[in-house]
């Protein structure tokens, strides 16, 4: 590993890791309730599952549901951080362009398709998650991580302004945009990546 990839790995905050040990109970409770949300997500739609149906379909009392979760968004929040996971596993060490070993551009233009892909993969969960309260999408762990990526980027790119910058490509890709684009416009998904991987390489140009 170069420098720069043990810079880049080392900068970049995770999404998991220091998770205080759940207990055995904690734990089973944990992945009934996802399971039994997940499932109920899928064949209701999430506007349609109240928190009552996602305790009543895991068996577990509503008072567990609502102290480890909080609200719908936080159900969406934990079901998304599997996926979140695997698309940092790939930017910090998975295969260039989307992994280390690409130029800076090549990579941000790696990483907005594939995070476009993931939005689009689970547009609901994220909406979401991004829009429980005002700038909720700002608060959430992965936005930081999603936005200190891209800023590591465009800094290794040489442009200035990176974090602004930065912050252009992700609101340009928040969940709402993404829906109007697909749902509403019925943009087809290739022709939505092609340009905004045009648009994070002209990002990474000075």
């Amino acid at each position: 590993m170069n420098d720069a990839v043990a810079s880049h790995r080392r900068d970049l905050p995770l999404l998991s890791g220091g998770v205080p040990q759940e207990r055995a109970d904690a734990a089973r409770n944990r992945i009934k309730v996802l399971a039994a949300a997940e499932r109920l997500f899928d064949t209701l739609g999430v506007a349609a599952v109240s928190m009552d149906d996602v305790a009543a379909a895991a068996g577990v009392g509503k008072g567990t549901l609502y102290r480890r979760f909080g609200d719908k968004s936080g159900l969406a929040a934990a079901l998304l951080d599997e996926r979140e996971s695997e698309l940092q596993t790939a930017m910090l060490s998975g295969p260039p362009p989307l992994g280390p070993g690409a130029p800076p551009a090549d990579r941000l233009a790696a990483f907005a398709a594939a995070y476009l892909a993931y939005v689009d993969a689970h547009l609901d969960l994220v909406t979401l998650s991004q829009t429980a309260s005002a700038g909720a999408r700002l608060r959430t762990g992965s936005h930081r991580l999603w936005q200190h990526h891209c800023a590591i980027l465009l800094t290794a790119a040489g442009v200035p302004d990176p974090q602004i910058r930065a912050d252009t490509l992700l609101a340009a890709l928040t969940a709402e945009q993404v829906r109007h684009w697909r749902r509403d416009e019925n943009r087809p998904l290739p022709d939505l990546t092609a340009a905004v991987v045009a648009i994070s390489r002209r990002l990474a140009t000075v």
